[in-house]
């Protein structure tokens, strides 16, 4: 990856019991310098879908046009939103497809459709995991991984997988220097999605004093 690229992050992906957590924080650097405070790293690309993104932001920002795009278009010629899955597998093609000459990327797309709240990783040549608990990205993943795995616990609900991320980003946050400054967090459920007020993040960190 070029110096002059941005990059750095730490995102996370939660299957909740009633929903999907995604979370991320918004330093973007250029190798040792912060180059923003406010990088976005969550985006949504369809009704009840989204994508967090970790690597070239450059990279990042073409996928999240191609994918948004693309699920307007399905939805407007099928008249019903793309699943979560299907979304995936346009992804992984789309990466696949340019698997020589790479989008260097790393990318968690989760949502909610019929079948419930789905969550799925994947590389920067296409590869696909679809992950039923939780996952991270990013240079600070080690570290948030850490967390989530000794406190995920199976069934817990949105409102429980917020406060896990949370927990999980200021513990890497804390260690790597490429992630940092504010937290950012959405919840999609069957009714909704949400992106978290800032207030009630700063009001969890502030428990967890």
């Amino acid at each position: 990856m070029k110096e002059n690229e941005m990059h750095g992050t730490t995102t996370i992906g939660i299957v909740c019991q009633d929903g999907v957590v995604l979370a991320t924080d918004s330093r973007a650097t250029m190798g040792h310098m912060i180059a923003s405070r406010n990088a976005k790293k969550v985006y949504r690309i369809g009704g009840r879908l989204a994508m967090t993104t970790a690597g070239s932001v450059g990279d990042a920002q073409q996928l999240v046009k191609i994918m948004s795009i693309e699920t307007k278009m399905y939805k407007v010629s099928r008249e019903h939103s793309m699943s979560v899955k299907a979304a995936s597998n346009l992804l992984a093609n789309v990466l696949r497809a340019e698997r020589y000459y790479q989008y260097r990327v790393q990318l968690v797309l989760a949502g909610y459709d019929k079948t419930g709240p789905r969550l799925f990783s994947l590389d920067a040549s296409g590869g696909l995991i679809e992950d039923n608990t939780f996952y991270s990205t990013g240079s600070g993943s080690p570290m948030a991984f850490g967390v989530l795995e000794s406190q995920y616990a199976e069934g817990m609900n949105c409102d429980e997988g917020i406060i896990l991320a949370v927990r999980a980003l200021k513990a890497a946050m804390a260690r790597d220097s490429a992630s940092g400054n504010t937290i950012k967090v959405v919840k999609i459920t069957q009714e909704e999605y949400k992106e978290i007020e800032d207030e009630t993040i700063d009001y969890i960190l502030e428990e967890m004093a």
